[in-house]
C-alpha cells in the first residue's frame, strides 16, 4: 500500500537543484541524500533548466541565463554561417563579371 504522496516547498526544490548542479555528484547520489526519487530530482532540474517553471528563484535565473546564452550562441554561428555564405557568393559573382 502506497503512503501519502509528500509535498516539497519551494525552497526545498530550489536547495536541491543548487546542491545538485553546485556539488557536482551524481544525480542519484544527491536525491539519496535528500530522500527523494532520482526521478522526482531529474523533474525539478530539466524545470529550471528549461526555464518552463517557477521551481527555484536564484537558481532558475541562472539557468535562464544559460539557455539564453546557448541559443544567442547557436544564432550567432548561424549568422556567421550565412555571412560566410555571402562572402563566397560575393567573390564568385565579382569573379564572373570580369
Amino acid at each position: 500500500m502506497k503512503g501519502k504522496r509528500r509535498r516539497f516547498t519551494a525552497e526545498f526544490k530550489e536547495e536541491a537543484v543548487r546542491l545538485l548542479v553546485k556539488s557536482g555528484r551524481p544525480l542519484a547520489q544527491v536525491a539519496r541524500e535528500l530522500g527523494v526519487h532520482e526521478n522526482v530530482l531529474r523533474k525539478w532540474k530539466t524545470v529550471v533548466e528549461r526555464g518552463s517553471g517557477d521551481v527555484t528563484g536564484t537558481v532558475s535565473g541562472h539557468f535562464t541565463l544559460a539557455e539564453e546564452n546557448r541559443r544567442l550562441q547557436s544564432e550567432l554561428a548561424r549568422v556567421k554561417e550565412e555571412r560566410d555564405i555571402l562572402k563566397k557568393a560575393t567573390a564568385f559573382f565579382a569573379r564572373e563579371s570580369r
